[in-house]
């Protein structure tokens, strides 16, 4: 299955009070690894804000497996896992680089997004986002 990665460097006012990346900030950098690795497939943000539709998290799982600290190069994995007609599931693996390519992933999440309409109502994903998530699958 095809992956796209992306990396950001953890700063200092992402972190909370034991000095790790907060919880909730980890949601903000799979984001922004989605945007990306739907800009590189062809598909830029500017697409979504000028159409007839959108886009809606409705769902997103993860696990916090290992902390991540300041100044810390993180890679964020993506891949599509499923593409239905309305949704797809996206998984992130989030790495620290410092850890080594085989390591196992600090954090892991699994994100649905469904496609809407004018009227926030779901509808079928638009040919052109499907083409650009296809190249995600096998």
């Amino acid at each position: 299955m095809m992956r796209f990665q992306s990396e950001v460097r953890v700063r200092s006012y992402e972190l909370d009070s034991l000095g790790h990346v907060n919880h909730a900030v980890y949601l903000n950098y799979f984001e922004q690894a989605r945007w990306d690795a739907l800009e590189a497939a062809g598909y830029p943000h500017t697409s979504l804000t000028t159409g007839e539709w959108g886009v809606q998290v409705v769902r997103i799982e993860a696990e916090y497996r290992k902390e991540c600290r300041q100044g810390q190069l993180l890679h964020i994995l993506t891949r599509v896992e499923e593409l239905r007609s309305a949704s797809v599931t996206l998984s992130h693996e989030l790495r620290r680089v410092d850890d080594g390519p085989l390591a196992d992933p600090a954090v892991t999440a699994t994100v649905v997004l469904v496609w809407v309409g004018k009227s926030r109502r779901p509808i079928r994903i638009p040919p052109e986002a499907r083409r650009a998530l296809e190249g995600f699958t096998s």
